[in-house]
């Protein structure tokens, strides 16, 4: 079938509305009508050049060619058509996209840690994760679909291990929010920092992922929630989702961290800046107390190695530096939940998303992301 979707062609261009070419399922396929798709940073980090490699960088490191790329891995919508085999999915079924595959059957899955599955190293392959074919064509090439999703389309064709069912009556843009950003942030808090009652805590960054590591943090008791980022407009947000004292940047935060905790620091200090650079692990760890722990959640330029760090403190302060994917949480247990607790009006999703866009829109969102104008955009289809 054909359909319009998003396309990236390399780094350092805009998105390009193509008309595409989808294969129909194939075993363990579904085929999903796009409801919504949030515009996560992680797939304006392919358009910067922090977490892609150019075609010409590619070709001559005789590799193959990342780009053309559809965009989206946060997402959700309705199926439409089911493949051979699929057994826990049908027709009219609305689903959240998970970013990152769960087999249920791998080591990792085995042992409750869907985030780590063996399956989701294919999510960097061109082809299909069921079969490696390439399913999705443009202007007659090649086009691959970032994670396995492809949210920026008007139609998807996931495999069965990438898709979670939810409640009909839930609607669509929450739905698609839990499938990376809130996910993602709230389990940096509550799962890998293991945020408890009485605790300090620090969030660096406050877009779409930082505020839902401040929903976590409060969520699971936290004292203090300390939310840092340069941009007005998100520290007065980031009010509103549960922190109790917000600051500009990390110099201007750390002489009143050290004041509020007197002078023992935070307990829990969680990384979600839009991007992360080596000398904020540093800052991080100067901040957070005897015994605590700092996650990392940002993603880095992935050629970046070198990193700020004060290994006697490390060791003899018995602090901890934790990284974390998809919040170390489990895509089939903890969209259902956090869909759960929004429904009991315990979590706020709506109020994340700042404005919708239409396909045709999404570089204006882009734009409007990086004048810091929007804690989430997201994309929606008729």
């Amino acid at each position: 079938m054909k359909t319009r979707a998003a396309v990236l062609w390399d780094v350092g261009q805009e998105w390009v509305i193509e008309e595409v070419e989808i294969d129909p399922p194939g075993p363990g396929e579904v085929l999903i009508k796009t409801r919504a798709a949030g515009m996560c940073h992680s797939d304006e980090h392919l358009v910067t050049g922090d977490m892609a490699i150019s075609n010409e960088m590619a070709d001559t490191m005789g590799i193959d060619r990342m780009f053309p790329i559809i965009g989206g891995h946060e997402g959700s919508g309705e199926i439409i058509e089911v493949g051979p085999g699929v057994t826990t999915l049908e027709v009219g079924d609305h689903v959240s996209m998970s970013f990152i595959p769960a087999c249920g059957r791998c080591h990792f899955c085995s042992i409750g840690r869907q985030t780590l599955c063996d399956v989701g190293a294919k999510v960097f392959e061109k082809g299909q994760i069921t079969d490696g074919r390439v399913a999705h064509h443009v202007r007659g090439e090649e086009v691959g679909v970032i994670a396995k999703v492809g949210s920026f389309a008007e139609h998807m064709l996931a495999s069965e291990a990438s898709v979670v069912k939810i409640e009909p009556d839930l609607p669509f843009i929450p739905a698609a929010l839990v499938s990376c950003g809130v996910a993602t942030g709230w389990g940096s808090a509550v799962h890998r920092a293991e945020v408890a009652p009485g605790d300090t805590v620090v969030v660096v960054g406050c877009g779409g992922i930082g505020m839902n590591a401040v929903q976590g943090a409060r969520m699971a008791g936290a004292k203090r929630i300390i939310a840092i980022d340069p941009v007005e407009f998100k520290r007065e947000q980031a009010l509103a989702f549960g922190a109790t004292h917000t600051f500009s940047s990390m110099e201007e935060a750390t002489p009143a961290i050290i004041e509020l905790t007197w002078g023992r620091g935070a307990e829990k200090t969680i990384l979600t800046p839009s991007v992360l650079h080596g000398e904020q692990i540093g800052e991080a760890m100067a901040i957070t107390s005897k015994g605590g722990t700092v996650v990392v959640t940002a993603i880095a330029n992935m050629m970046e190695n070198q990193v700020t760090l004060l290994l006697f403190d490390l060791a003899m302060m018995n602090k901890e530096l934790k990284g974390t994917i998809f919040g170390s949480g489990n895509p089939r247990s903890d969209i259902p939940a956090l869909l759960s607790m929004y429904r009991e009006g315990q979590l706020k999703l709506d109020e994340l998303v700042t404005r919708t866009y239409s396909l045709d829109e999404v570089n204006q969102g882009y734009a409007d992301m990086r004048d810091g104008k929007n804690i989430r955009g997201v994309i929606t289809f008729p």
